[in-house]
C-alpha cells in the first residue's frame, strides 16, 4: 500500500521551529483584542462603575469569557479553512436578496461600531488638545485611513506591529489611576454575584456585552488568522471523509504540488487592498466563473474537511491551533485586565461623583481627586483606543463587504460609508458618552447574527473536517449565544414598555 506521508517527510518539510520563534505566530488575536478595549468599553465600564459601583464586574467578567471561546472560534476558521466568516457565508447563503439583507445588518453593525471609536478619539483630543469634536472625528478617520492604507502597502506584520503598540498605551493609560485610586478588594468580590439593580442597570449590562463581545471582533479575526497564515491550508490534504477525496496513490506520487506553499504576507492582501488585476489570497469568494477569479488553482470539493498534515510552512494544523489558543488567551488577559480596570476606577475614585457619567466629567473628576497625571493617562488611552480600534473596525466593515457582497470598493470610500454617521452626529451636538453606550447597544443585537453562524460552522465537519467543535464547545457557544439572544429580548420588553 503507498505510503501518503512523503510530503511531511523530513526531506520535504523544514523542521517545525523551535519554541521561541513560536512568538511569530501570535498577533491577529492582540489586533482583534483591541475591539474589546475600545471607547465604547470605556464609556460603558466607566459609567458602570460611576452609578452602580462594584454592582456589574460579574457582567465583565463574563463577558471576557464568552469573549474567549468565541475569538478562538472565528481564528479557527480563518485558520482551518483560509477563508473568513464573511466569505464562508457569503457562499452559503443562497441568492443575492439573502446576502444583501445580511450585509446591511452587518454593516450597521459597521457602522455603529466606528461612532464608538470615532467619538471615542475626537472626545480624546478635546481633552488633551482643546480641538472640536467635529475636528477631532476627522483626524481619527483619517489616522485610520493611514494605517490601513499601510496595511495594503506592506502587509499584515507592520499593521499589527502598530495595532499592538496602541494596545500596550490603552494598558498603560487605563491601569495607571486604578492602582493609583486602590480599589476595594472585598467589593470587587462581592460584584462577581450576579444581580441588577433596576432596568437602567440592564441597560448598561447589554451595552457592556455589546462593548466586549463585538460582532465586527467576529468577522474580523477569521480574516486576520487567513492573512496572517495565507495558503497555510492548501497543503493538507483531504480527510477520508470528504466529499471529493483525492485518491491515496495520487497524493503519494505528487507531493511537490501539495507542498507549494501560497506567498506569505503580501503587501496588499487583506480586505483593504485595491482592486487591480490580479487575484489576492482573499478573492476565494468570487464564483467560479467571474473575471476576478484569474487563478490557475485546482478545484476542489466545495466544503472539503482537512487533515492534520503540516502545511508548507513545515507547522502542522495543530500546532497553529495550538498557537492560537495562546495568542487568544494573551490577547484576552489583556483586554479583561483593562475592562476591570475601566470599572474599577470608576467604582473606586467616580461613585458618587456628580457629573462622572460622561467621559468629559470622568477625566475631570480625575484631574481632581487622583491628579492631572493621571487624567492625562487616561485621555491618552482613550486617544490609542480610539485611533486602534477604528482602524480594525474598518478593516472588518471591508471583509464584511468583500465576503458577503463579493465586491471591493475602493478603501477612501469604504471608510467614508462608516464615517459619516459618526461625523454627524458630533456635528449636531449628541452627548458623545449617550452615544457611546447607545451604539455599543446597537451592537450588541448584532451579536446573535455572527456567533450562530460561527458555532454552525466550526461544529460542521464538512467545513472543518476533524478540527470541528467538541460536543462541550459547541454546547458553550449555543449556551453563549442563547444568553445573548435572551438579553436582546430582555431590552427589547424594557423599551417597548418603556421601562
Amino acid at each position: 500500500m503507498p505510503k501518503t506521508e512523503t510530503a511531511t517527510s523530513p526531506a520535504t518539510t523544514p523542521r517545525p521551529p523551535r519554541p521561541l520563534r513560536l512568538l511569530w505566530l501570535l498577533g491577529p488575536a492582540l489586533v482583534a483584542g483591541i475591539a474589546y478595549v475600545d471607547p465604547g468599553n470605556v464609556a460603558s465600564n466607566v459609567t458602570a462603575g460611576a452609578r452602580y459601583g462594584y454592582l456589574l464586574v460579574w457582567v465583565v467578567v463574563t463577558g471576557n469569557v464568552m469573549a474567549w471561546l468565541i475569538q478562538y472560534l472565528s481564528a479557527k476558521l480563518g485558520l482551518v479553512t483560509g477563508k473568513s466568516l464573511p466569505e464562508l457565508l457569503g457562499e452559503r447563503l443562497t441568492g443575492r436578496a439573502r446576502r444583501l439583507l445580511y450585509w446591511v445588518q452587518a454593516e450597521l453593525v459597521a457602522m455603529a461600531t466606528d461612532l464608538a471609536e470615532v467619538i471615542g478619539g475626537a472626545v480624546a483630543l478635546n481633552l488633551l488638545f482643546d480641538l472640536p469634536l467635529l475636528l477631532g472625528g476627522v483626524i481619527t478617520g483619517g489616522v485610520s485611513m493611514l494605517v490601513l492604507a499601510g496595511q495594503s502597502r506592506y502587509g499584515q506584520r507592520p499593521f499589527e506591529s502598530v495595532i499592538i503598540s496602541l494596545l500596550l498605551i490603552v494598558v498603560l493609560g487605563f491601569c495607571a489611576g486604578t492602582i493609583v485610586a486602590g480599589p476595594d478588594a472585598a467589593a470587587a468580590v462581592g460584584g462577581l454575584v450576579p444581580r441588577f439593580d433596576g432596568s437602567e442597570s440592564v441597560l448598561l449590562a447589554a451595552s457592556i456585552i455589546g462593548a466586549t463581545v463585538m460582532p465586527h471582533a467576529i468577522y474580523a479575526h477569521s480574516a486576520l488568522t487567513r492573512d496572517r497564515f495565507p495558503g497555510s491550508h492548501a497543503s493538507r490534504p483531504p480527510h477520508p471523509t470528504s466529499a471529493a477525496p483525492e485518491p491515496a496513490p495520487r497524493a503519494a506520487a505528487e507531493p511537490a504540488p501539495r507542498a507549494e506553499p501560497a506567498p506569505r504576507v503580501r503587501p496588499g492582501s487583506g480586505p483593504c487592498a485595491e482592486d487591480t488585476s490580479t487575484t489576492t489570497e482573499n478573492d476565494g469568494v468570487f464564483p467560479q466563473n467571474s473575471a476576478s477569479n484569474v487563478r490557475n488553482t485546482p478545484k476542489r470539493a466545495e466544503s472539503p474537511s482537512f487533515s492534520a498534515a503540516p502545511p508548507a510552512g513545515g507547522i502542522s494544523t495543530r500546532r497553529l491551533l495550538r498557537a492560537t489558543r495562546w495568542d487568544v488567551s494573551i490577547a484576552m488577559i489583556i483586554a479583561g485586565t483593562v475592562n476591570l480596570a475601566m470599572i474599577l476606577l470608576g467604582a473606586s475614585a467616580l461613585f458618587g461623583v456628580a457629573g462622572t457619567d460622561s467621559l468629559e466629567g470622568a477625566y475631570s473628576a480625575l484631574a481632581s481627586t487622583l491628579g492631572i497625571a493621571v487624567a492625562t493617562l487616561f485621555a491618552v488611552g482613550l486617544l490609542a483606543s480610539g485611533l486602534a480600534s477604528t482602524s480594525v473596525g474598518a478593516y472588518a466593515g471591508a471583509e464584511i463587504m468583500h465576503g458577503l457582497l463579493h465586491v471591493r470598493v475602493p478603501l477612501i470610500w469604504r471608510r467614508i460609508v462608516t464615517l459619516v454617521p459618526a461625523l454627524l452626529i458630533l456635528a449636531i451636538g449628541f452627548d458623545p458618552t449617550t452615544a457611546l453606550i447607545l451604539s455599543q447597544v446597537v451592537l450588541s443585537f448584532g451579536i446573535p447574527f455572527a456567533l450562530v453562524p460561527l458555532v454552525w460552522l466550526t461544529a460542521s465537519r464538512g467545513v472543518m473536517g476533524e478540527f470541528r467543535n467538541r460536543i462541550g464547545t459547541t454546547i458553550a457557544g449555543a449556551v453563549a449565544s442563547a444568553l445573548l439572544a435572551a438579553l436582546n429580548v430582555v431590552l427589547l420588553v424594557l423599551l417597548f414598555s418603556g421601562a
